[in-house]
């Protein structure tokens, strides 16, 4: 019964017991203080939002940038409590999808709990170094190697180049890479990039059976969402209304997208991570784009010093 993976099980139901003891016992205290709850009146649409971006996040799509555009065609939640509403919104379907994931899909338990330790290592260690460097250069430069990775997976999907790995573990340099890359995915998403996509090529790119991705990558958020969203809580930085409506129907969308996934051959799998790194490439470059014009409309000659 105590094998390991049923400990890392186990260690992500206390995750995820003591974020929700944490958020309601948070979430009391500043009632009973009387602050507003931003994010009020648009339960419907946070319904809404929440089950359609969970279902494509299950599918290994990230959804953070998605909502963040569906908050702001609606104004429905402020900008300001944005990124504290994304973490605690989803941090409990995350951990579902983790718990989902690890129990389905065959991968080494000492490949999976090192990948997911390296990626928590990388948030916690290496934030305030990479906090200081350029987000935009960041993603120009992921998008362009995510597109490169994605040739390289539509090439093999073809027969062209090298044949894709099986195996479900990582050993020896193999190993080291997988936590050196985890590692440094951990650390960038404190600037917001996202981890799935990445994860997937860098699963695939060293050998390994594209579907222990699911595992690797949800399990490693699933351990760092709670934790990030019980500051956002502690700080009222964050939408009460909005997480909870988040939460409560994202859960049933990832029991579903989980089952999809489950049910879906090898090759279909693989023209599936094709479609999200893609799309995750053509996001990054977006956002790149979009923050150089943000940057330069902040410079005008009014502005500018002389």
């Amino acid at each position: 019964m105590w094998n390991p993976k049923n400990i890392l099980l186990l260690a992500l139901v206390v995750v995820a017991a003591w974020f929700i003891w944490a958020w309601a016992r948070l979430a009391k205290k500043a009632k009973a203080a009387g602050k507003a709850e931003a994010g009020a009146g648009h339960g419907a649409y946070h319904a809404v939002v929440g089950w359609v971006m969970c279902f494509f996040d299950t599918l290994g799509i990230g959804n953070f940038a998605t909502t963040t555009s569906a908050f702001k065609l609606r104004g429905s939640v402020p900008d300001e409590k944005i990124p504290g509403t994304l973490n605690v919104g989803y941090a409990l379907p995350t951990v579902a999808q983790a718990l989902i994931y690890i129990t389905i899909v065959d991968v080494d338990i000492r490949t999976l709990v090192l990948m997911i330790a390296a990626s928590v290592a990388g948030a916690w260690l290496g934030a305030g170094v990479v906090a200081k460097w350029p987000r935009r250069k960041i993603q120009i430069g992921m998008g362009f190697a995510l597109l490169a990775a994605a040739t390289l997976m539509l090439m093999r999907q073809f027969n062209y180049g090298p044949a894709e790995g099986q195996t479900l573990a990582l050993q020896g340099a193999r190993l080291w890479l997988g936590l050196a890359g985890n590692f440094a995915l951990g650390a960038l998403m404190t600037l917001g990039i996202g981890l799935y996509a990445p994860c997937l090529i860098l699963i695939s790119l060293l050998g390994m059976n594209p579907r222990a991705a699911f595992p690797i990558m949800m399990g490693s958020c699933a351990f760092l969402m709670p934790i990030g969203g019980v500051r956002f809580i502690r700080e009222g930085s964050y939408s009460l209304p909005a997480a909870v409506v988040m939460t409560v129907s994202g859960i049933p969308a990832v029991l579903i997208a989980a089952y999809i996934v489950r049910e879906l051959t090898l090759t279909q799998v693989r023209w599936l991570v094709i479609a999200v790194v893609v799309y995750t490439a053509a996001m990054m470059l977006r956002s790149a784009i979009r923050e150089r014009g943000s940057a330069a409309k902040a410079v005008t000659p009014d502005s500018a010093t002389p």
